[in-house]
C-alpha cells in the first residue's frame, strides 16, 4: 500500500473511532464525506481522470473537483449532491467524467464515487443514511 492509501485509511479509522467514542448517534458530516470522496480519487495510483476527452492525473483531478466544489458554494449540501452535480459530468459540455485504470478498465466517475460513498457509509459507525 502506498503512503496516500495509509493516510485515507487512517483518516477513516479516526472518524470511526471518534464516532464510536461519542456513541452510535455520531456520524460523518456531509462535508467530511465529500472530502473523503475527493481523497479517494486523489490517491488513485496509475489511473487517469478523463474530463472532456482529456486525461488528468489523480492530483489534478482532485484539484479540479475542489475548485468546482468551491465554485458551487452552498448548492452542494450532501455527498450525493457532490457526486451528481460536481463529480460526474462537465458543467460546460455535459459529458460524463471517467476514470481509466492502468489495466485499461474505464468506468464513469459517478459509478466510482457512488461505490466509494457506499464504502464510507458501511465503514462509519452510527451512520444511518
Amino acid at each position: 500500500m502506498t503512503k496516500n492509501i495509509f493516510l485515507t485509511l487512517a483518516l477513516l479509522l479516526i472518524f470511526v473511532g471518534v464516532a464510536a467514542a461519542q456513541g452510535s448517534s455520531q456520524k460523518l458530516t456531509e462535508q467530511q464525506k465529500i472530502e473523503l470522496l475527493i481523497q479517494s480519487v486523489e490517491q488513485l495510483q496509475d489511473a487517469e481522470f478523463i474530463r472532456s476527452g482529456t486525461a488528468y492525473d489523480a492530483e489534478k483531478a482532485a484539484s479540479h473537483l475542489r475548485r468546482k466544489l468551491k465554485s458551487a458554494g452552498d448548492k452542494v449540501k450532501t455527498a450525493q449532491d457532490f457526486i451528481i452535480g460536481i463529480a460526474s459530468t462537465s458543467y460546460f459540455s455535459g459529458k460524463p467524467y471517467y476514470i481509466r485504470f492502468k489495466e485499461g478498465k474505464q468506468i464513469t466517475s459517478k459509478e466510482f464515487f457512488e461505490k466509494k460513498l457506499r464504502e464510507i457509509m458501511d465503514n462509519t459507525v452510527g451512520n444511518t443514511q
